[in-house]
């Protein structure tokens, strides 16, 4: 797993329309919380994936974009997305470059690591955490993001109305 200050490697990968689309394209918005999950369909990355759909419009309305990356292909993002109304991009690391860069490639090159990242706009690593079979940590780890988002806008607010 890449450290927190690490610079974000750029990529460029075709998501679930197969749209070639690259990490800038999400910094240019704003800070981004980018997954890595094993497979799409299985039981734990459909949990992971639906609770960050539950938290969804929190993120966006905050100004956190959110992106999943798994080396199935576009057909199975795409399907995987339509099942369960995933209101954002899945993008496919069909050789697993991008999952190698991000340092989550599985052991022994088997899968990938369960890996969440927080991305700032300038394209910094911010905080990440792993955890392979587990999902709550990752589901703390954006509600952390939600929250120092929040405190981040009040204080803008507080500073801004003074």
């Amino acid at each position: 797993m890449l450290q927190s200050g690490s610079i974000a490697p750029p990529f460029c990968l075709p998501d679930q329309d197969g749209r070639q689309r690259a990490l800038a394209d999400w910094l240019r918005r704003g800070p981004l919380i980018l997954y890595f999950y094993p497979a799409d369909f299985t039981p734990g990355c459909t949990r992971e994936a639906c609770m960050v759909r539950d938290l969804h419009a929190r993120l966006a309305a905050l100004g956190l974009d959110v992106v999943g990356i798994s080396p199935q292909d576009v057909d199975s993002h795409r399907r995987f997305r339509e099942l369960h109304g995933l209101p954002f991009d899945l993008l496919s690391d069909a050789d697993k470059a991008v999952a190698r860069l991000y340092d989550v490639d599985g052991p022994f090159g088997l899968g990938v690591r369960r890996s969440t990242y927080l991305v700032d706009p300038d394209g910094v690593i911010r905080d990440g955490v792993v955890a392979d079979l587990r999902i709550g940590p990752h589901e703390e780890f954006i509600r952390n993001a939600l929250a120092v988002a929040e405190r981040e806008r009040r204080s803008a607010a507080s500073n801004a109305a003074q």
